[in-house]
């Protein structure tokens, strides 16, 4: 939508106001015209000038219609119209969180659920008597195995895989900023390191995708010079590996020439005026063993900083080819981050989006358990994404197998993000997902980035809480059989049940039980990822 159709009502009142104006002279009726616009143009040019409400900004006037539409309408119909929907990627209620704990504003609720507690699905935290209480909630984990030097103390929640390119600069340095005054990570997602990443001083997990942006060579292929160059900043604190991300997972990527600004040729390293290919395989490696020895090079070249990689859990025998490759080489990832296959992206094909790769607790479950079989999970942390923006997401995710949780929606929430899923329209109305400069001006980073350290706490602050009803002496004690669901109407079923944790190097020793990894894992091979 081109600017002036954006601000057209703003106009219209504008010219309406001058023209009723003028009408007094000859019609005094026109008073009452000329003050309703007159208000209206004033209200209009405070839109403009504000900086509170992106919304507002981008559609001056208009944009109140959707504050007024959320004021009157019933919350619960809304929420259950937006449950029924399979189009609605995320409910009323959860948004509703997120800005709440970004605003600072109280999210407390009175009445109870609003939920159906009777329907099969429906999951609960398993509480205790005697509950503890945290007077510290900065929740940390020590990432970094026995040939990592610089391991890296992570928050519990930090900012998913997320490329400038795909964001906006005000949203990347809002993010940024915001992860700089909370003290956690901030993941660049695979579109490289971006002066608004630099500029804002907060802690990075560098990202490689495969099209290597940010350290490749003129062929595209990988360039351990730039590499190592990116690597050594202070500000990036682990570096991964994407192999895949759970919203389109063995799918590659495109941005056009036409959408290829300076600054993003900048962050990627890449030519004007050609496409921008993200390949769907990597060209640095073909082979689990391959893979290894690749972890281990960034880890040499970066000097020692922790290295892991992201992937969907598609076959799971490719899986464990990495995991026996791991054992063949003794070079085993400092980190792994599971992705969902609920998890977000700005565009991709629907049938990815809906019916490719492992649903994120159970690809969370395969790998944890796949890790203890082999007796390396002490020595490898993981990662989880997908749809994470709660506390009880949190802590589902720990205690089904996670060391730490990241979010994209969450933040992208928090910095006023209203899912009008235009992404990849570059039309984004609140300025997160645009590169047009006049959209993107419309999110004020001074404001967004407080918010994006409170959503951040506050979001720790209420994992505190959970925790401490739970009598657990700080999260990372959650384990499946504190969590419930119900299977039927009269059917509970423990977390336990479903997702074990199984036994320490059961892989490893001959036996019947857990035939289905065991069969997987008989299978695999580390010279190749295609089956034997």
């Amino acid at each position: 939508m081109l600017p002036m159709e954006r601000y057209s009502f703003f106009v219209l009142c504008a010219i309406l106001t001058v023209l009723c104006m003028f009408g007094m002279i000859w019609w005094g009726f026109m008073g009452l015209p000329f003050l309703i616009f007159a208000g209206l143009t004033a209200l209009g040019i405070h839109d403009i000038r504000q900086s509170d409400h992106a919304v507002l900004r981008n559609y001056p006037i208009i944009g109140h219609l959707r504050f007024l539409f959320e004021k009157i309408r019933p919350e619960i119909r809304q929420y259950l119209l937006e449950s029924d929907q399979e189009e609605v990627p995320f409910s009323r209620e959860q948004r509703a969180l997120v800005y709440q704990r970004a605003k600072g504003a109280a999210d407390k609720r009175p009445f109870g659920t609003m939920r159906d507690v009777s329907q099969p699905g429906y999951g609960w935290l398993t509480h205790s008597i005697t509950p503890t209480h945290f007077d510290d909630i900065d929740f940390r984990v020590c990432v970094g195995g026995k040939h990592c030097k610089k391991p890296y103390d992570a928050s519990l929640l930090n900012i998913s895989a997320m490329s400038f390119g795909s964001l906006s600069a005000n949203a990347v340095s809002a993010l940024n900023q915001g992860a700089k005054i909370g003290g956690f990570a901030h993941d660049t997602g695979e579109g490289g390191v971006s002066r608004y990443h630099r500029e804002g001083g907060g802690d990075l997990i560098y990202e490689i995708g495969s099209g290597y942006f940010g350290c490749r060579d003129e062929d595209g292929n990988f360039s351990p010079e730039k590499f190592a160059k990116t690597a050594s900043l202070d500000q990036v604190k682990m570096i991964e590996i994407k192999l895949s991300q759970g919203a389109k997972p063995g799918h590659g990527g495109m941005l056009p020439a036409s959408k290829i600004t300076p600054e993003i040729a900048e962050a990627r390293d890449i030519p004007m005026g050609k496409d921008c290919i993200s390949p769907a395989t990597h060209s640095a490696f073909s082979t689990p063993r391959e893979l290894v020895q690749f972890i281990g090079q960034l880890r040499d070249l970066s000097g020692g900083k922790p290295v892991g990689f992201k992937l969907c859990i598609g076959h799971r025998r490719e899986f464990m080819c990495i995991v026996k490759a791991m054992l063949e080489a003794d070079i085993a990832p400092d980190f792994i981050v599971s992705d969902g296959a609920e998890g977000g992206t700005g565009a991709a094909p629907v049938e990815f989006t809906n019916h490719v790769g492992m649903p994120m607790v159970e690809g969370l479950s395969f790998v944890n358990n796949t890790l203890r079989g082999v007796g390396l999970r002490d020595q490898i942390r993981i990662g989880v994404a997908g749809k994470i923006t709660s506390a009880f997401d949190i802590a589902r995710a720990l205690g089904r197998g996670a060391d730490w949780c990241n979010s994209a929606r969450g933040f992208m929430f928090s910095i006023g993000c209203i899912q009008a899923q235009a992404c990849h329209t570059n039309h984004c109305p609140v300025g997160v997902t645009t590169q047009d400069p006049l959209r993107q001006r419309a999110l004020n980073v001074a404001s967004k980035k407080e918010r994006v350290a409170r959503y951040h706490r506050n979001t720790l602050k209420a994992l505190a809480e959970i925790a401490s009803a739970a009598g657990l002496k700080q999260p990372g004690d959650f384990h499946p059989y504190h969590f419930m669901q119900r299977d039927g109407d009269r059917q509970m079923q423990e977390g336990s049940d479903t997702f074990a944790y199984l036994p320490k190097e059961f892989l490893l020793t001959d036996g019947t039980d857990h035939i289905e990894y065991r069969k997987r894992w008989t299978r695999a091979r580390t010279d190749s990822f295609a089956p034997p």
